[in-house]
């Protein structure tokens, strides 16, 4: 008789955001006549940026003609996207990384998860606390992580480095040794940073011990500050330790065409064997490649006229996390993030549980957040609101939120 992979039935619960979109939905079956804002997901609302569109319809147009057809897309994707991420993303900021090392996908999420395939099940992973759960739920799929253990909602085999308000929600290098460190700055969800310096000591230790950091540069557009890097290459030695994900989805609004890259540098070995190749044969084994007129909406991203309207539309989102950030601040809670994330990271009131502040501010205001504790143990008594909403809705969520009497 066929078996499940067990390593599944370890994992608790659902999804954290299934969780909130059953718990909405729910609530909004019962109260129909009411207005719920959700600032829990971080789901992009402003429409593609027209030169977006515009590369949409003539690709669509190319597809419709047998000589300018397109079918599987290569392996690593296609050249003029490539070359257009290598000159702009890196190149522009000093990082030599090549076209060939860039591997195009549909998202950062999927390459967050699947990138753990090419490594052995015996190495130890290490992760913020609190954490994207893709992370750790990845490494718990493929059997990695040891034994859950639900009173302290950690695994046995998992190193978790805090992130608190005492480190200003940055990790400390670990005091046990892992192989795998995940990274993602700016951070989801606390929205927090880390200098070049900051990171280059993390670069530096990576290849002291031996370790690959995999870093989550998904939210990169929304920095503002001059010393927060955009690129873990911009740190001298990451070629050598280092592999960044990056999405389309946040920067140019892709959540719902679906576009992200993965850099592997050729010099990241194990002894002799290139974790580059590695991908490589497995992106070329399991994945057919992003869609052509995708890719073609990717390319316009790095146009000029793209580049304007986007850098538009990043700042309004930003506007928004500052009206969160200014609006709380103002109404007694203690926030962080909002500066180069479009996340506020609160923390609940009155010594609140973070589901039970979920529960109150849906039953009560109606605005949908994200609990902490979703994110791992130290997220517990914080609660993530996302910048991604209308400017009315976020002004008018705001203020109910200000209306509480806490």
């Amino acid at each position: 008789m066929f078996q499940v992979n067990e390593n599944y039935l370890k994992l608790p619960g659902s999804y954290l955001f299934s969780t909130i979109g059953k718990k909405v939905n729910a609530y909004s079956a019962a109260n129909p006549d009411k207005k719920i804002i959700r600032l829990g997901i971080g789901d992009v609302t402003q429409p593609l940026a027209p030169a977006i569109i515009e590369a949409l319809h003539g690709a669509v147009e190319e597809m419709g003609r047998a000589e300018s057809f397109h079918g599987y897309a290569p392996d690593l994707g296609y050249e003029f996207l490539r070359n257009a991420i290598a000159e702009n993303d890196y190149k522009a900021r000093g990082c030599d990384i090549a076209a060939d090392e860039i591997f195009v996908s549909d998202g950062a999420k999927c390459d967050c998860s699947n990138i753990q395939e090419i490594f052995g099940l015996e190495n130890k992973i290490a992760v913020c606390d609190p954490v994207y759960p893709v992370y750790v739920d990845s490494n718990v799929m493929a059997g990695r992580t040891g034994v859950y253990d639900p009173k302290a909602e950690t695994w046995s085999d998992v190193i978790y480095m805090p992130c608190t308000a005492d480190n200003r929600f940055t990790p400390e290098l670990p005091k046990e040794t892992p192989d795998l460190i995940y990274l993602c700055f700016p951070n989801n969800p606390t929205g927090a940073t880390v200098t070049r310096a900051q990171l280059q000591e993390w670069v530096d230790y990576a290849n002291k011990v031996g370790a690959v950091i995999l870093y989550d540069a998904a939210y990169e557009a929304y920095i503002s500050e001059e010393d927060v890097p955009h690129s873990i290459y911009e740190c001298e030695g990451a070629r050598t330790c280092a592999i960044e994900m990056r999405s389309f989805s946040k920067n140019a609004g892709f959540t719902g065409l679906r576009l992200g890259f993965t850099v592997i540098p050729k010099e990241l070995k194990c002894g002799d064997t290139a974790l580059h190749s590695l991908w490589a044969r497995r992106h070329g084994t399991k994945y057919n490649g992003a869609p052509y007129i995708v890719q073609k909406a990717g390319e316009a991203v790095y146009s000029e006229a793209g580049r304007a309207q986007l850098k538009e539309q990043v700042a309004y989102y930003m506007n928004n996390a500052s009206y969160i950030k200014d609006g709380l601040k103002a109404a007694g809670f203690t926030v962080s993030g909002g500066v180069n994330a479009p996340y506020i990271w609160l923390k609940t009131p009155d010594k609140m549980t973070s589901w039970e502040f979920f529960d109150y501010l849906l039953e009560t205001v109606n605005v949908v957040g994200t609990p902490g504790s979703g994110f791992g143990p130290s997220g517990e008594g914080y609660f993530r609101l996302t910048a991604f909403g209308s400017y009315e809705n976020t002004v008018e969520a705001v203020d109910r939120i200000k209306g509480l009497q806490l």
